[in-house]
This record gives C-alpha cells, sequence and structure tokens, in this order.
C-alpha cells in the first residue's frame, strides 16, 4: 500500500526528500540548545562571569536563529511536498476511474469514489505531512535529547525508559480500537454522500412526490451512524491526552525530586538540573509527537485502504492484441452471444445470433428486461461478452483499440446526460474541432434547431448540471445531435426519442435516412411506428431474439410483435376518437 500511494510523490522528490533533513537539522540545534543553557547558568552565572555570559548569550540566539530558519524550510517542504503529493494522488485516481469499463463503475457508488477523492484524499495528505516531518523530528528528537540527557546524568536519565514502555502499551491499545471506529466512518460517509447526491439529483421527484421527510430522515440516519462511530473514535483517542500528560508531569516530578538530591549531595549542578529539566520536556513532547502520529496513522491507515482500492481496480476492458485503429465499414455481427453483468451466471442474453449488413436500419423492440439495452452495450465494448463474439466491420471487437472503435460508434444512452456549459460546448463532445455551421445542421437533423433558435442566447445558452433546465425531448434530440456530429460508422438510439411526439420522431427518422444513408443506424423502441419502416426489426424477449425481419413478415408470423402492434393501433385509435 505504501508502495502504491509513494508513486504520487513524482516531482516532489526534492520537496519530500529536504523536508526531514531541514527537520533534523533544526532538532540538531535544538538539543544544543539547554546544554549551552548549562554552561551559561554553571561558569556564566553562577561565576559571575560576564564574558561567558555575553558569549554564550549570543550563541544561544545565533542557534535559535538557525532553528528557526530550518523549521520555516521544514514546514515549507513538507507543505508543498504533502500538496503536491495529494494533487497526483486525486490525478491518478480520477484517470483511473476515467479508464474503468462500466462493469468496474459498477462496483463502487458514485458517493463512495467522491468521498476517496476528498476526505480520504484529505486525510492521507495530512499523514502524508506528518510522516515526512514530524514521524522525522520526533525520533530524531527522542533520540539526540536521549544521548544528550545520558551525558549530563546516565542514572537520573533512566527515568525515561521507565516511562516509555507504559506510554507504548497505552498507544497500542488506543490504535487498535480506534482503526474498526474509522473504517465503518468513512463507509458511512460513502452513505452519506450517495444520499445527498440522489436528493439533488431527484430533488424534483422528491418534490412531486412529497418525499421530503423522508428523504431528511435517510439523511439524519446517515449522518447520526456517522456521528456514532466519530464518537467512539474520538472517545478512545482521548484516552491519548491524559495518558501522555500523566508519563509527562510523572516525568518531571520524578527528575525535580531525584535531581534536587543530587544537587544537594553536590552530585550535580544547577545548570545540569536545567539542562535536563529542558530534555525531559523535548523528549516528552518528542512522544507526544508521536501519539500524534499513531492518532493521524491510524485515521488515515482506512484512507489509504480505501484509495488504494481504487488505484488497483483493473479495467476488464483494454485494447485487444491487434490493437486495431481502423473499423472497415458498420457491419455488426453475434455469433452466439451469451452475456450476463459482473459475471453473476444469471444470464443477460442468452445465444444472440444477429447479421447486420452496413448501412441498414435495424429497430430492436421488446418488453422491459428483455436485454434491449445489453445487447447494443456490447457493440463499442462497454461490456464484454462471456461467450461467443461481437464483430464489427468483420472483425472482434476484442481484437480494437478501444478508443478507435468507441470513435466510429455514437451512442445515445437510454440516460440522457447533458453537462453544466453551453449547447454548442456540450454539442463539442461530439467533433471538438466542428464549426458553427457543423453544429446547426446536425441540430437540424435531430431537430433540435428549432427550440435552440427560441433561446435568448440561442447555441451559447447555459446547459444547468444534468441539463435540468431544458425539457426531456429536448435534452433527447440534443444527445442525437451530439452523437451525429462524431460522423460515426455506427449510431446507436436506445429509446432516445421516447420524450418527443411521433411527428418529431418521424422527421428525426426522415433526416437520417436522407443525411446519413450509409451509417448504420440501430434504434431501440417501444412504439412500432419508430421501426417499422426499417430494413429488419429484432424482436427481443427474456434475453434471446424471439424473431428477426420486416414490419410485414413480423406481423405475419410474431406472435408477440403482433400483440403490441395491435395494442399500440387500439391505444391510438382510443385517443383520436
Amino acid at each position: 500500500m505504501i508502495r502504491k500511494l509513494s508513486r504520487c510523490v513524482r516531482e516532489y522528490k526534492k520537496d519530500t526528500i529536504m523536508t526531514p533533513i531541514t527537520a533534523t537539522l533544526e532538532v540538531v540545534m535544538e538539543v544544543i540548545i539547554p546544554m549551552l543553557m548549562a554552561y551559561l547558568i554553571d561558569m556564566g552565572i553562577n561565576q559571575g562571569d560576564m564574558g561567558v555570559i555575553w558569549k554564550m548569550g549570543l550563541l544561544l540566539v545565533l542557534c535559535a536563529l538557525v532553528s528557526l530558519a530550518f523549521g520555516v524550510l521544514s514546514g515549507f517542504y513538507g507543505a508543498k511536498a504533502s500538496t503536491g503529493f495529494a494533487r497526483n494522488l486525486r490525478k491518478d485516481m480520477y484517470y483511473k476511474v476515467q479508464s474503468y469499463s462500466f462493469s468496474n463503475i459498477d462496483k463502487f457508488s458514485t458517493g463512495s469514489i467522491v468521498t476517496r477523492l476528498t476526505t480520504d484524499v484529505s486525510n492521507v495528505q495530512n499523514a502524508f505531512q506528518m510522516m515526512i516531518r514530524i514521524a522525522v523530528r520526533a525520533p530524531m528528537t527522542l533520540i539526540f535529547a536521549m544521548v544528550m540527557a545520558f551525558q549530563v546524568n546516565s542514572r537520573l536519565s533512566l527515568i525515561f525508559l521507565a516511562v516509555m514502555p507504559i506510554l507504548g502499551l497505552g498507544l497500542g491499545f488506543i490504535s487498535t480500537r480506534a482503526y474498526p471506529a474509522f473504517s465503518r466512518m468513512f463507509k458511512h460517509y460513502d452513505r452519506m454522500n450517495t444520499v445527498v447526491q440522489e436528493n439533488l439529483r431527484g430533488v424534483r421527484v422528491v418534490k412531486a412526490f412529497v418525499r421530503e421527510d423522508y428523504e431528511t430522515k435517510k439523511f439524519v440516519e446517515a449522518s447520526e451512524q456517522i456521528r456514532r462511530d466519530s464518537s467512539l473514535a474520538e472517545k478512545i483517542l482521548a484516552f491519548n491526552s491524559p495518558l501522555m500528560q500523566i508519563c509527562m508531569y510523572g516525568t518531571i516530578l520524578l527528575i525535580s525530586w531525584f535531581g534536587a538530591k543530587l544537587i544537594v549531595g553536590s552530585s550535580m549542578t544547577t545548570g545540569q538540573l536545567m539542562s535536563m529539566m529542558s530534555y525531559a520536556m523535548q523528549v516528552l513532547m518528542s512522544l507526544m509527537m508521536l501519539t500524534m502520529i499513531f492518532v493521524m496513522t491510524t485515521m488515515s491507515r482506512a484512507s489509504a485502504t480505501r484509495i488504494v482500492e481504487i488505484l488497483d481496480e483493473e479495467s476488464d476492458i483494454a485494447s485487444g492484441a491487434k490493437n486495431l485503429k481502423e473499423v472497415k465499414d458498420g457491419s455488426i455481427r453475434f455469433e452466439h452471444v451469451d452475456f450476463d453483468y459482473n459475471k453473476s451466471g444469471r444470464s443477460c442474453l442468452t445465444d444472440i445470433c444477429l447479421d447486420i449488413k452496413p448501412s441498414q436500419t435495424v429497430g430492436i423492440l421488446g418488453g422491459t428486461g428483455s436485454g434491449k439495452s445489453s445487447l447494443v452495450q456490447l457493440i463499442p465494448r462497454l461490456y464484454d461478452v462471456r461467450e461467443g463474439r461481437v464483430l464489427v466491420g468483420g472483425e472482434d471487437v476484442r481484437d480494437y483499440n478501444v478508443e478507435a472503435l468507441r470513435e466510429e460508434v455514437a451512442m445515445v444512452l437510454q440516460k440522457n446526460e447533458l453537462f453544466s456549459g453551453t449547447i454548442k460546448e456540450n454539442l463539442r463532445w461530439g467533433d471538438e474541432n466542428a464549426t458553427n455551421q457543423d453544429i446547426e445542421r446536425v441540430c437540424r437533423l435531430a431537430q433540435a434547431d428549432g427550440f435552440i433558435q427560441g433561446f435568448p442566447e440561442k447555441y451559447d445558452t447555459y446547459i444547468e448540471q444534468g441539463g435540468s433546465n431544458v425539457s426531456g425531448g429536448q435534452k433527447q434530440r440534443l444527445c442525437i445531435a451530439r452523437a451525429l456530429l462524431k460522423k460515426p460508422k455506427i449510431l446507436i438510439l436506445d429509446d432516445s426519442t421516447s420524450a418527443v411526439d411521433t411527428h418529431t420522431d418521424a422527421l428525426i427518422r426522415e433526416a437520417f435516412r436522407e443525411e446519413i444513408p450509409d451509417t448504420t443506424k440501430l434504434i431501440i423502441a417501444q412504439r412500432v411506428a419508430s421501426v417499422q419502416d426499417a430494413d429488419q426489426i429484432v424482436v427481443m424477449d427474456g434475453g434471446k431474439i424471439a424473431d428477426v425481419g420486416s414490419h410485414q413478415e413480423l406481423l405475419e408470423r410474431c406472435a408477440i410483435y403482433r400483440e403490441v402492434y395491435e395494442s399500440q393501433q387500439k391505444g391510438e385509435s382510443a385517443d383520436a376518437s
């Protein structure tokens, strides 16, 4: 885990190295100062020698200034290294998430990924800064101060050795008890973030169904779980301070008691006792800093584990060995394809065999859960088949370079998504170099130009996050225009005209026939009218292909298709009457 995280240091190696070096030099200056103070008291003040007082006084000021300079440098390098480390860590995590396939993303909730990119990274950043600065400074102070204290009086220094086991056992108990609570707390953070995101994205639905109280209850429950685990962890960590205080003041009292007896017995000078007190404070403060490291390490360990889970997750879809960069044409072939999500063994598609020629228009019809969306998502390799093959342009999709394949397949998903930005910026996802004329042309094809011209800012109209300021039908038409801008060899519309009226739907299909005749078009629809002019219609049922044929052929021989058609015809007749 540490090795994996340390790769994110990269260009901040110099700052990471300089932080402990300057911290060590700061410690060296700090442990010299009590020795100089002892000499000043014994040889200067007690002897009344002003020359020694001036000399030692100036030397003490110089040491203090040098220690301050090294401390400032250590803080500067530590802050730069830790913030740079956090930036690289977030960048690596975000890039890793971008490389995930749909099946990889299905393993993590959106709220969990957000928490890992924010709260968890902040915890690891704080721990990293502490490790390269405090975790070096504290042991160095402990070692150097102990060495100097033993030089001053070895018998009195044995007090430190008696205190350390007590402190060590206490820290071990605190660490082992607090870690599970922190682990649970971060999982509850995931849950709370998910609740907040769902509520904000579905705020219209929440208000329409008057479910504010229910959503508030969900949030309160998630928040309460965090409070309980956080309180438990903090209660355990609260033992750290009294334990440290007992050890610290107990050591000072013992040194004062035995030191005073040594001074009376002329075995020790006043200056030496003063230096011992200073070294005692340094030793105990370094132990306190070590306890802080234990606390931060305990908290960040859970965060680091969650971060590494993101970094270790490997996409199960990668470019094939052939790494083909060119798709010859828009032909599609399914050969005995079986598929299930997350390798659960429960097939969504079974023994799919289908042949689609270049430039054909293919309609796909079927009930909910029949496998329509699963079928088309295999074409651009959003998922991989379990058995069989999917061929595009005569080649297995697994042999293509993934980006090259997806560049030739434009897909308007069932859940349309627009991003915050202008209409032009959203459409240029299809082609970042598209001209204004190109954008207007595809919008006319998608029957979107009419309503866009009605906006005050027209194509510069700002789209809110998720397209919340446009209607469902407008969103669908913008997404179709965005897909057309790619000039793909294969265009897939996954129930993408469900929110538009039948007249607009007919105009879109007519534009497809006239303007992109060489593009292979797959149209998933609920309305028979949307696909009845297709070259062939695929009827799906229970993850299998029930029948394939033209509109007339299916009316004659496919009971499922005939039932859907007749029910819709009756519905239209009823509406007309």
